[in-house]
């Protein structure tokens, strides 16, 4: 999924999509109010999607933290295994002789 921060911004009013960019405007242009309120916006929008971008994250760490589990438990199990079976060798080898 794409990071909130640089997701593509819906703009709600099709005319603020008419300014020109930031790095076409001469270095002595000030931003005007509407850009302004344009990235009051686009903070505001950013700070409702970071407990959702949190939760994702924290989520990920769970699952890796799970299959890292699972894969331990696995390498325990084979052990466990290999040694009964030593064992049940061991027991045929002397009633054999």
């Amino acid at each position: 999924m794409a990071d909130p921060a640089t997701a593509p911004r819906i703009s709600p009013n099709p005319t603020t999509d008419k300014q020109v960019p930031s790095m076409n405007r001469p270095a002595d242009a000030r931003p005007t109010a509407v850009l302004r309120h344009e990235n009051t916006q686009n903070r505001t929008l950013t700070m409702q999607l970071m407990p959702e971008a949190l939760a994702r994250v924290h989520m990920q760490e769970r699952l890796q933290e799970a299959e890292r589990e699972r894969l331990v438990r696995a390498v325990q199990l084979k052990r466990k295994a290999e040694r009964a079976s030593l064992r049940a060798r061991r027991a045929l080898a002397s009633v054999v002789l």
